[in-house]
């Protein structure tokens, strides 16, 4: 068998190294000229770094990220809402990891070199279009002026290509763009003095209006770290299109971001002053679209943000396209045939991350901020009388539990 991987993003390259183990020919296709490490941080929850750690990852990460320690929320004016361990110290088999996205990536796509060669990864092709018969796949690949640079053959191909697919586009072509619901993300990172343990996790504020903090990579000095950051502020209602288009790699307008900034309390760090220390950000409108009645076509289907993009809520991006490649794989090698293995993942992923993308509008574990917010708006003395512990660890449990990373075993923290 032999799959042509359409996207060099972290599903496709993960997908590539999951293929590999179980013996499955694969070629990957990335549009852009050089597989380049774009993004801030991210956090990587157990479930998928219980993958990559299989995939014998987990020193690699190691050296390029934090584990992740603990995670606080907090109300807006900088109350505690919720506590809890993370990763290993929260009864988990492996850490969470805190990481620049790129670093990600960049650990992934270095190991794909390694065992699939340089030759597997094809760079400067744009998919333009498939075509499928009873024996296989072919998909027609061009560079950025429009000429054809290569026919591929495979037996299936699979649309990593992120939320703006063309392998979605050709399957759905009247679904029309990403939905804006708008929500403005800004995301930076800075050398910044340690805080807390050093491992900890910080977001404060619910939807309308969040502040992210946690380091992601050793600093200048024992005494820094790279701190990542991240400002989501509602600016609009969704009914018109986001200001500029969504991507990795566009710069934040200071002026535009810093009048929200002030209205977050943070009593553990100097949340203005991180952001004033950082020379350079960058800006993403919050988009997703609704999930899809199917993901596969005869030998076609969708992975990652191609199939579920969803908003950056919990953690669970880059997560759930690690565990998509996983499935796939698994369907792939224990299948008669390849539709058969397509069919047999869908089936299993798709309800699943339809249920978070829904969840991810509401807020997803994070709802809980909004919840305590709501009821007191002006803030409280006691938490427990506002919203009892109960009801606060429902929602947050209860999201863990539907996207697949609930501790086994977990206790109530003081």
């Amino acid at each position: 068998m032999k799959a042509i991987i359409v996207g060099g993003g972290i599903g496709g390259l993960t997908t590539a190294l999951m293929l590999r183990a179980r013996g499955i020919e694969c070629e990957l296709y990335e549009q852009a000229d050089t597989i380049r490490e774009l993004g801030v941080g991210i956090n990587t929850l157990p479930h998928a770094i219980r993958e990559l750690a299989q995939l014998g990852l987990l020193d690699r990460l190691d050296e390029a990220a934090i584990r992740t320690y603990e995670l606080f929320y907090l109300t807006r004016h900088g109350q505690q809402v919720w506590h809890e361990k993370r990763g290993l110290d929260a009864g988990h088999e492996v850490p969470q990891f805190s990481i620049h996205r790129g670093r990600l990536q960049g650990v992934i796509h270095q190991a794909v070199i390694e065992r699939l060669g340089p030759d597997a990864i094809r760079t400067g092709c744009r998919l333009g279009s498939f075509t499928q018969d009873e024996g296989g796949v072919s998909a027609y690949f061009f560079d950025r002026s429009g000429a054809h640079v290569h026919t591929a053959r495979g037996d299936i191909l699979i649309g990593a290509d992120g939320i703006h697919s063309k392998v979605r586009e050709t399957l759905f072509p009247a679904e029309g763009g990403p939905v804006w619901n708008g929500l403005m993300l800004w995301r930076g990172a800075t050398d910044w003095p340690v805080f807390l343990t050093g491992r900890s996790m910080i977001i404060a504020g619910g939807l309308n209006a969040k502040a992210v903090i946690y380091p992601i990579a050793a600093g200048s000095s024992p005494a820094s770290r790279l701190t990542n950051w991240a400002v989501l502020v509602r600016i609009g209602d969704g009914s018109t299109p986001p200001p500029r288009r969504e991507g990795w790699s566009v710069l934040g307008r200071r002026e535009e971001m810093m009048p929200y900034v002030v209205s977050f309390s943070i009593p553990q760090v100097d949340f203005a002053g991180m952001i004033k220390a950082t020379p350079e950000f960058w800006e993403y409108p919050c988009c997703d679209r609704d999930p899809l009645p199917y993901w596969s076509s005869g030998r076609v289907t969708l992975l990652g943000d191609a199939a579920h993009p969803m908003y950056p809520v919990g953690s669970n991006g880059a997560s759930q396209a690690i565990l998509d490649a996983r499935c796939l794989a698994d369907a792939l090698a224990r299948a008669e045939h390849p539709r058969q293995a397509l069919v047999a993942y869908e089936r299993q992923r798709l309800p699943m991350t339809a249920d978070i993308v829904a969840s991810n509008r509401r807020g997803g574990p994070e709802g809980v901020i909004d919840a305590v917010e709501q009821l007191a708006p002006q803030g409280f003395t006691d938490v427990d009388t506002i919203l009892n512990y109960e009801a606060r660890e429902a929602i947050v449990r209860g999201y863990a539990a539907k996207a697949g990373f609930a501790a086994r075993v977990v206790a109530r923290q003081p």
